[in-house]
């Protein structure tokens, strides 16, 4: 009998997911480690199989999760929880972000000024206050140039705005038990951030021939912290919108009853928000 006919509020059964996926964490830390100190062979071998294990679980989860919201098993009290909790998961990627724009405001706007003073002429008497900067001469061979906004940068903002406006339509769609209409905007979505993706990819290595890298100072590593960690959330982003569209060609989710969808639709909505906020702050300004 499902929880929404008796009104109470769902309690799963013991699973063993996340014991399975401590067991992924746990191969790849312990790949990660032999791989810096002793060698390629095992520590490639425990990296692939921590993989190996964690996508096995995720499939395993993903799979329980949908056949006991398919059930019927999720009643408005759970569907409150969900929203609760997906909330505060991403005001908790909000504080990740927060920190790490706290950072450049500091580098940029504190640090660097601080050290160009006449205070600390004498400690560094080369040094030329501008951003970008990567240090100090004889450290800093030439002038480093930031990567302009007025490229692939003003490219794929168009793009993640476009792809925002694309799964706000298959939320319309799905609302309206337009399945095929889901389906469509759903797939533009996924190909719109796989394009983000690969534009960044190429935007990453023209940066590289240029001469912004880690190495460069605290402009490369803050330009590749702040965008690097935005990629991956994007691609987390595109491989759960993967996930929803497989259900959705599976059948599932109701115009009434579909917060599988939402979650990953205001994930998106907010990888959107903080790349404007990183082509104004990290490219444009």
């Amino acid at each position: 009998m499902s929880a929404q006919s008796v009104g109470h509020y769902f309690v799963p059964q013991p699973s063993h997911w996340p014991i399975t996926g401590s067991i992924a964490l746990l191969l790849l830390a312990f790949g990660l480690i032999t791989l810096l100190h002793v060698g390629s062979g095992p520590g490639f071998l425990l990296i692939g199989s921590g993989f190996a294990v964690l996508i096995y679980m995720l499939f395993g989860w993903f799979g329980t999760v949908a056949r006991e919201s398919e059930a019927g098993n999720y009643n408005a009290q759970v569907d409150m929880s969900f929203r609760w909790s997906m909330s505060w998961f991403i005001f908790s990627e909000v504080m990740f972000f927060a920190a790490f724009f706290g950072a450049l405001f500091y580098a940029r706007n504190i640090s660097v000024p601080w050290l160009g003073d006449i205070d600390n002429k004498l400690l560094w008497p080369n040094f030329n206050a501008v951003w970008p900067t990567n240090g100090p001469l004889p450290f800093e061979s030439h002038a480093l140039e930031r990567v302009s906004a007025w490229g692939i940068p003003a490219l794929n903002t168009l793009i993640l705005l476009t792809s925002g406006w694309t799964v706000t339509m298959a939320h319309w769609a799905i609302k309206k038990n337009n399945r095929s209409g889901l389906n469509f905007w759903l797939f533009v979505t996924i190909a719109l951030g796989l394009l983000f993706l690969g534009l960044q990819v190429y935007e990453y290595g023209h940066a590289y021939s240029e001469g912004v890298t880690l190495k460069q100072g605290v402009y490369g590593a803050t330009f590749y912290m702040l965008t690097g960690f935005h990629g991956f959330h994007v691609t987390v982003g595109t491989i759960m919108l993967m996930v929803i569209l497989g259900r959705c060609l599976a059948g599932h989710f109701k115009p009434e009853l579909h917060f599988g969808f939402e979650a990953v639709a205001w994930y998106w909505h907010f990888v959107d928000v903080v790349w404007l906020l990183l082509f104004v702050l990290v490219y444009w300004l």
